[in-house]
């Protein structure tokens, strides 16, 4: 489906999810890409992300329900649900499992180009030592067949931070235990008065 579309995500969608995953260490976390299609309809623009569950994140209804809002909200503003991020609740686990993807697959059916981000730990592990400047998720994308696969390893950098420095500043928040601050769908649907957008979280 993704053909050799690129994906950009912007530094704060993606700061905010690997917050999101790091406030939840020990749970499998999930949120969602918004964003919209290049003009030349051949990068698929990551500009803002949703986080949603870190606990029973299969459960259909309340999925359904953050959904809608999501969809309401950036639709407003010119902008779509673009694709899923995950992170698994085992720091080892580097497998895409079946809740991702039928996740992902919902998501294709109202934008077909849609992408899974799945979390590399071993890649945030590595962020303190390194200089690398790569996204530290992998990119999967659908093939003609309808499979997720991915397609984001070494040598091919179809998904990129749309700022450079992402990850400097992201090593920054982490130091900072900025994670500490983020809301998600959770969170709100047990206390309504905080808000899944998070504005005031890079103030």
């Amino acid at each position: 489906m993704g053909g050799d579309l690129k994906y950009e995500i912007a530094q704060n969608a993606y700061i905010k999810l690997v917050l999101h995953s790091l406030k939840h260490k020990t749970s499998s976390v999930n949120g969602v890409l918004i964003g919209r299609m290049s003009k030349g309809n051949d990068i698929v623009e990551i500009a803002d992300a949703v986080p949603l569950f870190h606990s029973q994140i299969g459960l259909l209804p309340q999925l359904e329900i953050s959904l809608i809002l999501i969809e309401e909200y950036f639709s407003a503003k010119g902008m779509n649900i673009v694709g899923y991020f995950h992170a698994n609740e085992r720091f080892d686990d580097y497998e895409l499992g079946g809740v991702a993807k039928n996740i992902g697959d919902h998501i294709c059916r109202y934008f077909p180009e849609a992408a899974i981000l799945l979390l590399d730990n071993k890649k945030v592990e590595a962020l303190k030592k390194s200089k690398d400047r790569s996204a530290i998720m992998q990119l999967y994308i659908r093939d003609a067949s309808k499979n997720w696969k991915l397609v984001q390893s070494d040598g091919n950098n179809r998904l990129t931070t749309k700022e450079p420095s992402a990850n400097v500043v992201l090593l920054d928040y982490i130091s900072s235990e900025k994670w500490s601050n983020i809301v998600d769908f959770d969170d709100h649907l047990d206390d309504i008065s905080k808000d899944w957008l998070n504005p005031g979280l890079f103030d």
